[in-house]
C-alpha cells in the first residue's frame, strides 16, 4: 500500500495530517509535482516531479498506482480514473471518491466550467478551516485503518 498526493494543490495542512501518519505506520508516501516541493527527508516519502503540462502529474499517478492505494487529489477527472482502476481517492476534504459519486461530481465540474466559460464567475470552494482539516484527518484514518488491516 502507498499513499499518493497530487501535489501542486494539495493544501499544506493536509500533507502535513498525511506525513505524521506516514512517519508513525512507516506508509510510503510519494507526491507528485510539476514543480519542486519541499517534502520532509524521510526514506519513506518522496516526491516525483513530472514536467508542467496540463494532467502530466495525473497521467503518472494513474499509471503507477496500485489497486491497494491511496490517492489524496481534488482533481475530479484524476479521481474517476482512481475509481476506474478499482483504486481508493479522497479530496483535502475528507470526501471519499466512489463509483457512486464520481459521476454527478464530474457532471458538477463540467456543468461549472461551462459557466466559467460563458463569463460567469461561480468563486471557488470555501478555504480549508479547522473542522475540514479535521474532517479530513478523521476520514483519512479510517481508511487507512481500514487498508492496513484488509492487507494484514
Amino acid at each position: 500500500m502507498k499513499i499518493w498526493i497530487d501535489a501542486d494543490a494539495c493544501p499544506n495542512m493536509v500533507k502535513e495530517i498525511i506525513f505524521k501518519a506516514s512517519f508513525r505506520l512507516k506508509i510510503d508516501v510519494t507526491l507528485v509535482a510539476n514543480s519542486y516541493l519541499q517534502i520532509p527527508q524521510a526514506p519513506n516519502i518522496n516526491l516525483i516531479q513530472v514536467d508542467k503540462g496540463a494532467d502530466v502529474a495525473d497521467f503518472y499517478i494513474v499509471e503507477h498506482l496500485d489497486e491497494k492505494d491511496l490517492i489524496v487529489t481534488a482533481d475530479i477527472p484524476l479521481a474517476a480514473l482512481v475509481v476506474e482502476k478499482n483504486a481508493t481517492a479522497i479530496n483535502p476534504r475528507g470526501e471519499i471518491y466512489t463509483e457512486e459519486n464520481i459521476r454527478e461530481r464530474l457532471s458538477v465540474r463540467d456543468f461549472m466550467q461551462e459557466l466559467r466559460d460563458g463569463g460567469v464567475n461561480t468563486g471557488g470552494p470555501p478555504l480549508l478551516d479547522n473542522k475540514a482539516k479535521e474532517k479530513f484527518a478523521n476520514a483519512f484514518d479510517r481508511i487507512i485503518t481500514k487498508m492496513l488491516r484488509e492487507a494484514n
